[in-house]
């Protein structure tokens, strides 16, 4: 008797919850449908911008524009400053090395002269002392020579005299003539006529030589 009626109860509360919950259904069923309308709509909103709005995006487009192509400017004027400052120190350093090329070939004429001074005396009147004269001329006159050497050496200025039998170098040998010589190889230096000089490793004057060829 108990058990029957606590199932009539259940029942009895089930068909008087279940009209309230049919109410309420089609009221939250047209919440979640106003709900998501509207955010339907926000998107909207934004996607739809206002011509004054619109206008906003295109100057921030132009000026984005704009400051890319003066940020890339400003990176080229950079790197032209640093190649012309780079270029302007090396130009500067080439006029302290050889801004003085003009008076070391001047130079170089009395090194000559001295050169075919001290060769001139003759090896044996150096030695014996029959003239004690013309010995301490020589010797004053190599004193000279070997002084002068070293301020050219001071300056970076060097002899180019070429041995027997190197390679010829347009750059640095000025060919006088080409003849066949016996135990030099063509195209190698079998006589140096006159010395040349280098300026800091620049050829300053080559030297004249004779090459030799094939008989």
């Amino acid at each position: 008797m108990a058990s029957w009626c606590v199932r009539a109860v259940r029942q009895s509360y089930y068909v008087a919850a279940s009209p309230s919950l049919l109410r309420a259904s089609p009221r939250l069923l047209c919440t979640a449908a106003h709900q998501k309308s509207g955010q339907g709509s926000e998107e909207d909103q934004k996607a739809e911008l206002s011509p004054a709005e619109k206008a906003l995006v295109e100057e921030k487009g132009q000026l984005e524009e704009q400051l890319k192509e003066v940020t890339d400017k400003y990176t080229r004027s950079l790197a032209d400053m640093e190649n012309l400052r780079t270029r302007s120190q090396k130009m500067v350093e080439d006029a302290k090395k050889y801004g003085i090329q003009g008076f070391c070939k001047d130079l170089l004429e009395v090194a000559d002269i001295l050169e075919k001074a001290t060769d001139s005396v003759p090896k044996e009147e150096v030695t014996s002392q029959k003239n004690p004269h013309l010995k301490n001329l020589y010797d004053g006159l190599v004193m000279t020579e070997t002084q002068i050497q070293k301020v050219f050496a001071k300056h970076g200025l060097f002899k180019l005299n070429p041995d027997g039998g190197q390679k010829f170098d347009p750059y640095e040998h000025e060919a006088l003539f080409h003849a066949p010589v016996e135990g030099k190889e063509p195209g190698t230096v079998a006589i140096v006529t006159k010395v040349g000089y280098k300026l800091h490793g620049r050829t300053l004057r080559p030297a004249l030589v004779g090459v030799a060829k094939a008989p």
